[in-house]
């Protein structure tokens, strides 16, 4: 299974969310928290050119935020994701 990289900040709701399908589904990751991390934060943006938090990565593939993931979870490309 590839690892799941789950880049948040403390006060995200979605963040909340994507934690708690990732568990649901018994699925592992590891929490970076970019709150105070101004260089992560940075990375994250020039990475994904994206803003928000959660940033997904499956492997070292971003996927998206919380929206993204449920989409996938629906319908049943996260399980080929994660199996690639």
């Amino acid at each position: 299974m590839k690892a799941v990289r789950l880049y948040t900040t403390l006060i995200c709701p979605y963040c909340v969310r994507a934690k708690l399908l990732l568990k649901g589904r018994g699925i592992a990751f590891e929490e970076i928290d970019v709150s105070g991390d101004p260089e992560k934060r940075s990375w994250l943006v020039e990475t994904t050119g994206r803003r928000t938090v959660p940033q997904i990565f499956i492997g070292d593939e971003p996927i998206g935020g919380f929206d993204e993931l449920r989409a996938l979870d629906r319908s049943g490309e996260l399980d080929k994701k994660l199996a690639a």
